[in-house]
Order: structure tokens, then sequence, then C-alpha cells
């Protein structure tokens, strides 16, 4: 059997960005798979209007290789829209734009292969081995690698009193498309969460009320409807010198830090909220009424079905007052997690996990393992590299940091520096 040098495990932004950089790497063997028939990058989110949160240069490639014909302004002269892009002096990208571009990259790396499910790994004293379907045809193979990097995303936060609730008027935002025309339905809608992608579902609902009438609630248990983050120092966190602090700190406190740091990942981009505001203010011309309720600073306890609709049990935590809300329909912007998939389940007995169970993550990105293998993960160490894991600005750092593991050479200028923040002391 042959024996790949690397093997990527899931091809989102991250899986591809390695996929990208290993690219021409002429004495690197690599092969990256997906279960998914083919690439697509967050569906349930691609709003007609929404753009990425981070500029364009934030691709795969850009920030360690410009030169590298994977990068965005490629992608836009292979589509012929170079000049539109020029002219329409955009630095943050339409949504659907940098999902055609991840689609266009997949669709031209001959190492990535789509349809074929990575069922289990397991290390046979030299090499992993993996177990993968081809989703089209059932058959299944084995595929041996001396290096597995886990780039299977996260995946979606349900609430523990939604998860029996699940269906066509009860869903995570991640599907909010999909569930759409349901909900447009509904009489009344309930956001719960107040990250970018719950703004974003609140204002479509409300740009849709006009036809649809229905009564929209917005609750969220953070102390107000807050920006991200977005200055120029306080991007900063985003850089490789952030990662490195956060990297050396004691992990009790990189787990007391994270959760105090919410703005800098869990916030609204300013431009969605004005927009929200704006529609807001125009609706209330004349004395007019919105029906339409925010609320920060609330936890949803409970939640039942009653009736053709649900009953959520609230508190709003400041005032320790409990109510309840009638609602038709739910929609959980309730973010994404990273769990360890089960394909890793034969090595259990090799991680090294923390005491919490969690990965032991150093600072190439290499899980601790009891064997010689090399286990990277992409967006699975937010609590050993902080806030900028799961940031695209970072994707191509830690994609040639990896490569430059695996490969024992560095394979690009890998940048270390780019804040004028000093963090810590020496």
């Amino acid at each position: 059997m042959n024996t790949h040098d690397l093997l990527g495990i899931g091809l989102g932004p991250f899986g591809l960005s390695l996929a990208a950089l290993a690219d021409g790497v002429d004495d690197l063997d690599a092969v990256f798979l997906d279960q998914r028939p083919a690439m697509s990058w967050h569906p349930g989110l691609l709003l007609e209007g929404a753009t990425l949160q981070v500029p364009f240069l934030a691709d795969l490639v850009t920030l360690v290789d410009p030169t590298s014909r994977w990068s965005y302004l490629a992608y836009l002269r292979a589509r012929g829209r170079l000049f539109r892009f020029y002219l329409a002096e955009r630095f943050q990208v339409p949504r659907v734009e940098y999902d055609d571009y991840l689609r266009w990259v997949a669709e031209s790396l001959p190492s990535c292969r789509f349809g074929r499910r990575v069922d289990a790994v397991e290390w046979d004293g030299e090499a992993f081995v993996a177990t993968v379907t081809d989703t089209a045809t059932s058959r299944r193979s084995t595929l041996r690698a001396r290096n597995v990097v886990l780039g299977v995303g996260t995946e979606p936060v349900v609430p523990a009193p939604f998860a029996d609730l699940l269906g066509k008027r009860v869903v995570h935002a991640g599907q909010y498309l999909d569930a759409r025309p349901a909900l447009l339905e509904a009489g009344s809608v309930t956001v719960v969460g107040s990250g970018q992608s719950g703004a974003e579902v609140f204002l479509d609902l409300l740009r849709a009320q006009g036809q649809t009438g229905a009564r929209l609630r917005w609750l969220t248990r953070t102390p107000a409807f807050a920006p991200m983050e977005y200055s120029k120092l306080g991007l900063e966190h985003f850089t490789p010198d952030y990662t490195a602090y956060f990297h050396g700190l004691p992990e009790a406190t990189r787990d007391a830090l994270l959760p105090a740091q919410w703005q800098l990942y869990k916030g609204i981009s300013a431009a969605t909220i004005a927009e929200l505001y704006d529609l807001l203010y125009e609706r209330t011309v004349g004395g007019r009424q919105v029906d339409a309720v925010l609320q920060p600073a609330v936890a949803v306890e409970a939640a039942r079905a009653e009736g053709d609709g649900y009953v959520l049990e609230c508190r709003q935590v400041q005032q320790d007052r409990t109510f309840a809300v009638p609602t038709d329909a739910v929609v959980l912007a309730t973010g994404y997690a990273a769990r360890r998939p089960a394909l890793l389940d034969p090595l259990l007995p090799l991680l090294d996990l923390d005491g919490r169970g969690r990965y032991r993550v150093d600072a190439d990105h290499r899980v601790a393992l009891r064997c010689r293998g090399g286990l990277y993960v992409q967006n699975a160490e937010t609590h050993t590299h902080g806030v900028g894991a799961p940031d695209l600005g970072l994707g191509a750092w830690r994609s040639a940091t990896i490569l430059g593991a695996v490969t024992g050479r560095p394979l690009v200028d890998v940048p270390q520096q780019g804040a004028f923040t000093t963090f810590g002391t020496t």
C-alpha cells in the first residue's frame, strides 16, 4: 500500500488552504478527502448582500504566499471579474463570491477528492491507516499516511432546551435558507443568539416583515447587541504574535481569558448593526410601531411545544426575572463548536488529552500522541491558540506552519510578527 506523506480530512476553507499551499511541493505526497459530494461553504447563510467579516486578503494563501496561483485575485482573473472587482473597490467581498472562490480552488486541485468519508483512523506502528467509504458507491478502501491533518470543521451548537424540538420551524441558523420558506409563513419568529449570523437572520426577517406581518423577537444571553471589536489594535489579537503569546500562557489562564474576549469573535459587524437600526428607525416614521422586540441579557432555560407553536421559558439574568415567550418558530443563532470526531476513536488510547478531555496542541498545531505519527488540527485548538483559531485571516499562516512541521523545512516565508502591540514580557 502506498504511504502518503499527508492525509487531510475535511475540505472547508482551512483544509483547502492546506491543499492549496501543498500544491506544487514536488516531494510532498498529499491527498485531501471530504465526505460531501462537492465544495460548499455555509450554504444556509449565503444571504444576498452578506459579506465576509475579514478582508479578501484573508483568502487561502495570500498572507503567506501572495504569488500563489490560488489567490483570490487569481480567481477573479480566471472568472473574468478582475476589472469589475477593481471598480467595485471592495475590501470585504460578498459571501456568495467567497463560496464560489472556494469551489473554484477545490475543483481545480487534483489532490482534493469529494464524496470520500473517513470512517476511522488507526495507527499500525509505522503510519496512520484510514478506512474510507466512497459515498456514491459505498465501496470501502484503506489509505495510509505518515501525517494526518483534521480539518473537519465545527458542528452547530443546539442548546439543551431545543434538542428535542428541531424541525421545520426550530432550526439552527446554519440551515436558515433551507428553512426560510416555512419561517416566512410563521406568525411569529424568535431568533436566539446575537452573533453575526443572528443579526443577519433577524435583519432578513425584518426586511420581509412588510410582506409577512410576522411578530419578531431577538433574544441573547450577552449583555448587549454589541459590535465586534474591529479597531486596528484590537485586530492584533488575530496575528501570529498574539497566538504565540496565548499559547504560552498557563492552561487555567487561557480558559479564564477566552470568555472575556467574546466581542473579538461573537460580536456583530458595525455595518450590520447600522443597517438594522436604520431599518427600525425608518419603520417608526409617523408614529408607527415596529412589531419587533430586541432583548439582551436573556437566557432561554426551557422550551416546549404547545399547540402549533412553542413556549420559551426565559430569565432576564441581570434582573433575575423569569417570563415566557410564545412563538411559532425559532432560529438558533447559537454558534458552532469543535468536537472530537468519531473517526479518531481507534486512536483514543494514544491521545494525550488534558484534564478536560481536550487535545494538547503544540505551537505547530500538532496534537500530543503516544506514538511517532503527526496528527494536526485546524480550528480545534481555540483553547490552546486563542481567538484566532477560527479566523480566516490566520488560516494560511497555520497551514504553512503545519506544512513546515510535516516536511521539516519552511516551504514559504511564514510571518511570525504582525503586531505593534507587545503581548507579555520576556
